[in-house]
Order: C-alpha cells, then sequence, then structure tokens
C-alpha cells in the first residue's frame, strides 16, 4: 500500500499562486508515476498533470499549460505542484494519485486539498 497525503490548498485571489505537496509513504518504490487531478463543484475528476517517478516526465491539461508546473523530491517522496497565475476556474478539489502503471484508478489517491480562487 501507499500512502498519500497532499498539503498547502487554501484561498488565494485571482492571479495569485500556491503550491501543493503531495507526500507519499509506505510501498513507494511500486510507484510508476504521479499526478494531479481536480474536481470542482459539479463537474467530473479531471487530470491536470503527471510526472514520472524515475525519469521525470511530465504531461498536462491544456488548460494549465504555461502556468503550472509539477515536480518531484524523490529522496522526499513528495511531489509538489506549482500553481501560478490562477484563475477563479482553477477553483476544485485537488488530489494527488499515485499510479503503478496501469490506470490511475488502480493506483493510489489521496483525501485531497480544496484551492479556491477568487475573481
Amino acid at each position: 500500500q501507499v500512502q498519500l497525503v497532499e498539503s498547502g490548498g487554501g484561498l488565494v485571489q485571482a492571479g495569485g499562486s500556491l503550491r501543493l505537496s503531495c507526500a507519499a509513504s509506505g510501498r513507494t518504490f511500486s510507484i510508476y508515476a504521479m499526478a494531479w487531478f481536480r474536481q470542482a463543484p459539479g463537474k467530473e475528476r479531471e487530470f491536470v498533470t503527471s510526472i514520472t517517478w524515475r525519469g521525470g516526465s511530465t504531461r498536462f491539461a491544456d488548460s494549465v499549460k504555461g502556468r503550472f508546473t509539477i515536480s518531484r523530491d524523490s529522496a522526499k517522496n513528495t511531489v509538489y505542484l506549482q500553481m501560478n497565475s490562477l484563475k477563479p476556474e482553477d477553483t476544485a478539489v485537488y488530489y494527488c494519485a499515485a499510479g503503478r502503471g496501469g490506470t490511475w484508478e488502480d493506483g493510489y489517491w489521496g483525501q485531497g486539498t480544496q484551492v479556491t480562487v477568487s475573481s
């Protein structure tokens, strides 16, 4: 099992920045990649960004390209999501996920952290 704990959410004005952290513990050697998803009220959960654990390859949703960055600290088993130029439409609960090479749904998920961007 892998446990994921997110932190860093909060309330920020439009145009501001936040950094989310996701600390992994347990059988972290089984992690192939980690990702951030988000779910806004009344909407389905959507992919935001991902990073492979060893190679550091990244992917981004079009809606966040150029504004969000993802990074990892392997020594700390932690992934970071730096969010800049935040918009009200970025408001959502952000979830960290750890994948084992299959679908994200088959991996591990954190409890989520709320990000609210005021206009």
